[in-house]
């Protein structure tokens, strides 16, 4: 595990920080501006110093200030990806992609290439690069030194939105095939859902929330931050079967429960992560029949939170080790009388798969 449990008082700002995170995948570092996210990977990079606490990445101490220990940057082996890609504009892609490797490895540095698709890129200065092929040369500048951990500061924060969509498939692609832990900062929804196993919270210098970034996005620590036609639960579905007469597959959240998502080119029990909106999600007492909705599942009320002012009533279900929240008016929950520990029936109107690459 990376653990950290660390402080430091920046201006106005006092960061504490006390997480584990896990040495594989991505993890996203959210928050709005000024949240302290930046200030954290940088003392994770050791370009700051924590005023105390203790900075662990697997088996090695990074910091610690009870025995006063404190690696240097440069012997950390961690790998820094800025906003900006700062490469070295008088040398070609390959002199830039080679800065800073410890020894010559062909095999690897082939691998890294090929990972970041960047081989037509090697004999180019960086002034012809397009800002998505330049923080991509970025990225193999920081993975071909061999880095026991990765840092990205909102990689993809200066480019415009088809540069980003240009980026994201391989950030994806880093993300299954580099066994070793990545930080990302970032304030983008978006990059979360596409991005992101594990997720951190920051708020003031706080975390406010930590974990798989299912749980995290479903937390009511989390719901404050969307707006109410942002607001919507992910989940981890197992791919079943394809319909065999409609354009549909059936994804398993557990043995008992199943939902219709659009047809998809996978396999048996490989696993996808899907979204659904809480205004997408409405209530019965009793089975529906004869409706034109496929999703249908059986749940358990388990959290209701009213709203009084925006006549809402956010509703948290139960479904099996599965949380789905639904959004419903102050009006329908009076009349249903709902209460917690209620059985009820979640009709889903709309599902979107979100990623289909995830691990069991």
């Amino acid at each position: 595990m990376l653990t950290i449990n660390m402080s430091q008082q920046l201006g106005d700002l006092s960061l504490d920080v006390d997480v584990s995170l896990p040495m594989q995948g991505i993890t996203a570092i959210f928050g709005r501006s000024g949240a302290g996210k930046t200030s954290f990977i940088n003392l994770l990079s050791g370009l700051t110093v924590p005023d105390a606490g203790c900075i662990t990445l697997g088996e090695h101490v990074l910091f610690d200030s009870a025995t006063k220990t404190l690696v240097p940057p440069e012997r950390r082996g961690i790998g820094y990806v800025f906003q900006d890609a700062r490469l070295f504009p008088h040398y070609r892609v390959k002199g830039n992609l080679l800065y800073g490797c410890p020894e010559k490895d062909d095999q690897h540095f082939n691998d890294v290439v090929h990972l970041l698709g960047i081989e037509a890129l090697l004999d180019r200065f960086p002034a012809s690069l397009s800002g998505g092929e330049k923080q991509r040369v970025a990225i193999g500048r920081a993975l071909l030194t061999k880095p026991k951990m990765l840092l990205m500061d909102e990689p993809l924060a200066s480019l415009d939105v088809p540069r980003k969509q240009e980026l994201l498939p391989y950030l994806e692609r880093l993300a299954k095939e580099i066994s070793i832990p990545i930080v990302y900062v970032t304030h983008s929804l978006d990059e979360i859902l596409r991005l992101a196993d594990h997720m951190v919270m920051l708020h003031q210098g706080k975390v406010v929330a930590s974990g798989h970034v299912n749980s995290v996005w479903g937390s009511p620590e989390m719901r404050p931050w969307l707006p109410a036609k942002e607001q919507s639960s992910l989940l981890s579905a197992r791919v079943n079967f394809d319909h065999p007469d409609y354009a549909l597959t059936q994804v398993m959240l557990s043995q008992s429960d199943f939902l219709w998502v659009n047809r998809l080119e996978k396999t048996r029990g490989e696993w996808i992560r899907v979204r659904i909106f809480s205004n997408d999600v409405s209530l019965t007492r009793e089975q529906p029949k004869q409706t034109s909705i496929r999703n249908i599942l059986r749940a358990r009320i388990d959290k209701i939170q009213r709203d009084t002012a925006n006549e809402r009533v956010e509703v948290r279900l139960r479904i099996g080790e599965t949380q789905l929240w639904a959004n419903i008016t102050l009006w329908a929950a009076d009349e249903l009388n709902l209460l917690v520990g209620d059985s009820v029936y979640a009709q889903v109107k709309g599902v979107s798969v979100t990623r289909d690459d995830l691990v069991a």
